[in-house]
């Protein structure tokens, strides 16, 4: 098939094709007004797919094309007659109106419009099965063509179409896509790096969830032991009297723990951490003391152990915990220098001062908090 280009490119061409007005209907069918032989700028630019302006723009171009083959602007008298006639209503001062023949020949100037293409490729295939077949003829023909200027010709068409695609399709569409693939990526990762967060999220709480949700108090123990465990501590099971955990923190202070699996709605009470604290100084010696419980304290309970050195470790602290937080009574402390060490500072007095395990071993080592408490 013919390339349509050459149609927009000849005027020739086109005015030998322009009585062909059955190409519109075989491709689309075209709404005219009553008097069935005229359409408006509006209907033209609904029948092509296209906006009025680019008609509008189309016949400022090819104006005196246009008009050989029946466009008018209507005014005056024979507006409103056109009007009667027509059953238009409108009070405008001129009218532009479009033969079947200006609408072909439009479709055969439009560039951008899938309808025009279908109707130039529909005028050229016919002209292509109305062309007399070449036949065997004795008599010689000698027709003076020049061939050469004729593939240059449609060289320079084909380059020229293809430019205009490259340039209005193709290159747009691709710088589009380097875009959206540059977009796509970077959310692509954010969406990965969200994705990592949840699912860390999601085994901590799990775990978290796991050691306050133990199903017995064997269980619960069990597990309090493997935090200690975790952060470094030496502990046994065999706590003796009012402790369930015994042992040494990762730098040797003496440990006790105390577990009690509650249910959510219950409280520890002030007297069973005094007890415990008591059982911590007097029977343990205890430097570190840790009261651990699945619900939370009361808050008399909780400055009772702020008092007595106790960390009163809640549910909402233990699953932090289980998340992978160190309680602060847990961390390594650093060692003190001694005072006769070489370059050491002199202490006045006659030597460091005492302190009796009983008034240091339970010092406090991190905040009790509770969430019920304001």
């Amino acid at each position: 098939m013919t390339n349509d280009a050459v149609l927009l490119e000849s005027r020739t061409l086109r005015a030998s094709v322009a009585g062909r007005t059955e190409a519109l209907d075989k491709v689309k069918v075209l709404g005219v007004l009553p008097d069935g032989l005229h359409v408006t700028t509006r209907m033209v630019a609904a029948y092509f797919e296209v906006g009025v302006k680019a008609v509008e723009s189309l016949v400022v171009d090819h104006r005196d094309e246009l008009e050989d083959n029946g466009y008018r602007v209507l005014s005056g008298p024979e507006l409103a007659s056109f009007k009667e006639v027509c059953g238009i209503r409108s009070r405008t001062r001129s009218q532009a109106i479009f033969s079947r023949r200006t609408v072909l020949n439009v479709a055969m100037l439009l560039r951008d419009s899938i309808v025009a293409r279908q109707v130039r490729a529909y005028l050229l295939d016919a002209e292509r099965r109305g062309r007399p077949q070449p036949v065997d003829n004795p008599i010689g023909v000698h027709v003076d063509i020049d061939l050469g200027a004729l593939d240059e010709r449609i060289a320079r068409i084909g380059e020229e179409s293809a430019s205009r695609v490259i340039g209005r399709t193709i290159a747009p569409m691709l710088n589009h896509l380097i875009r959206a693939s540059g977009e796509q990526r970077r959310e692509l990762i954010g969406i990965r790096e969200d994705l990592e967060r949840v699912k860390r999220t999601l085994r901590e709480r799990e775990f978290a969830g796991a050691v306050a949700d133990a199903t017995g108090w064997q269980e619960f123990a069990d597990r309090v032991a493997g935090l200690c465990r975790r952060d470094g501590c030496a502990v046994t099971g065999a706590g003796g009297p009012g402790a369930d955990l015994v042992g040494r923190t990762a730098d040797g202070r003496r440990l006790v723990v105390r577990c009690r699996r509650f249910a959510p709605h219950r409280t520890v009470r002030s007297g069973e951490v005094r007890r415990f604290a008591r059982t911590a100084r007097t029977e343990h010696r205890a430097e570190a003391a840790l009261f651990v419980t699945t619900s939370g304290f009361t808050p008399p309970a909780l400055d009772l152990a702020a008092r007595h050195g106790v960390t009163a470790v809640h549910r909402a602290l233990l699953e932090a915990w289980s998340a992978g937080a160190v309680p602060q009574v847990l961390r390594r402390r650093p060692v003190p220098a001694r005072p006769d060490a070489p370059g050491a500072d002199p202490v006045p007095g006659s030597g460091p001062a005492r302190t009796s395990p009983q008034s240091a071993s339970l010092k406090p080592t991190c905040e009790a908090t509770n969430p019920s408490r304001p």
